[in-house]
């Protein structure tokens, strides 16, 4: 419908009224503007303080496990590393005995835990029927979430008994036999130790790895995998072909994620590593870790030195984290430059 004289003739009479809706409209859009701007203001700043607190906060665990440590390192310096006394009547301390603690059990750890979690997480994912997939995901989710004093109460007082009356005999009287590494499973007969120690971290971060190869494993386009299938390979092909070329970056991450819980687990260890200050060459033979060793003392260090080289091993234990996490890092990265390189 065409407008009638009288309405363009209003129109024509009221061009202020045009020009004062206009401006009207121009302030409310200016207003809106600008709190937008605001809010986005405000957003990005108070995101930016909660990614920074987390930098303050390491800083500030470097800076107390420094100050605490340097009575101890200041006292007896590097060779407080390589030292394997611990001595709290005489006031002597040395860390060997705790890292190589550390390191084995862990080392025991991933090794079992590895080959494990790789089955599980294939088996959800290419293998597993449909109505199976949901109980056992949930399964392994629910073991992830148990507490660790929790494992460490089952490896005491129903793995360690199990593992001295028929796997610890069983290995020596294999593998104690193998030239070189025979000695390694030789020895008392306890159910607990580095070995025992090792086990029960496997079983704590098999979930952990699992889970998160799971997902990295979801997450391949089912193209890719049904184009395998279609040019007739099997499907241990397509997990080697294409599952594993895909997720790679994936699984490392899970791998060193799991190994990170196992550098730093406590309670579980301080039940069945022995807590014994001394080296072996069995794997049978009782130890110490770094975490068990500040779980049994720190409460009942009385002298400054003691404190101060507890301090000192939570330091280690840092570094050592830390070292093995920035490898990783650096190993995917590596991995993604030589993907965008192909």
């Amino acid at each position: 419908m065409s407008a009638t004289p009288n309405a363009l003739s209003a129109h024509a009479m009221n061009p202020d009224k045009e020009k004062s809706d206009s401006g009207v409209f121009s302030k409310a859009l200016m207003a809106t503007m600008r709190r937008q701007r605001l809010q986005d203001f405000l957003f990005h700043k108070i995101t930016f303080i909660f990614a920074l607190s987390v930098l303050f906060v390491l800083l500030g665990i470097i800076a107390s496990l420094m100050i605490g440590a340097w009575p101890a390192l200041k006292e007896f310096g590097l060779p407080f590393i390589a030292s394997v006394e611990w001595d709290p009547v005489n006031d002597q301390y040395g860390a060997a005995i705790a890292i190589v603690g550390t390191l084995l059990t862990s080392f025991i750890a991933l090794l079992i835990a590895f080959p494990i979690s790789f089955g599980i997480a294939l088996f959800l994912t290419e293998i597993c029927p449909a109505w199976l997939k949901r109980p056992l995901g949930t399964a392994v989710e629910l073991l992830a979430g148990v507490p660790s004093i929790i494992y460490g109460m089952w490896g005491l007082f129903v793995f360690a008994p199990l593992f001295a009356d028929y796997i610890q005999p069983a290995l020596a009287a294999t593998l104690g036999n193998v030239p070189v590494i025979g000695q390694l499973f030789k020895g008392p007969m306890m159910g607990i130790g580095i070995l025992a120690a090792g086990i029960i971290l496997a079983v704590m971060i098999i979930p952990f790895i699992a889970s998160v190869m799971r997902d990295v494993f979801e997450i391949v386009p089912p193209v890719l995998k049904e184009s395998a299938y279609a040019l007739g390979c099997t499907k241990w092909e397509v997990v080697r072909k294409v599952v594993l070329p895909y997720t790679r970056i994936g699984v490392v991450g899970g791998v060193m994620l799991g190994l990170g819980r196992a550098l730093g687990e406590t309670m579980a260890i301080t039940f069945v590593i022995g807590n014994a200050h001394k080296l072996s060459w069995s794997l049978f033979s009782a130890g110490n870790s770094i975490a068990s060793t500040l779980a049994n003392e720190f409460a009942e260090a009385e002298s400054v030195l003691h404190v101060s080289s507890l301090f000192a091993l939570g330091l280690i234990l840092f570094v050592i984290t830390f070292i093995v996490l920035s490898a990783a890092k650096l190993m995917l990265m590596g991995m993604s430059r030589k993907e965008g390189a192909k």
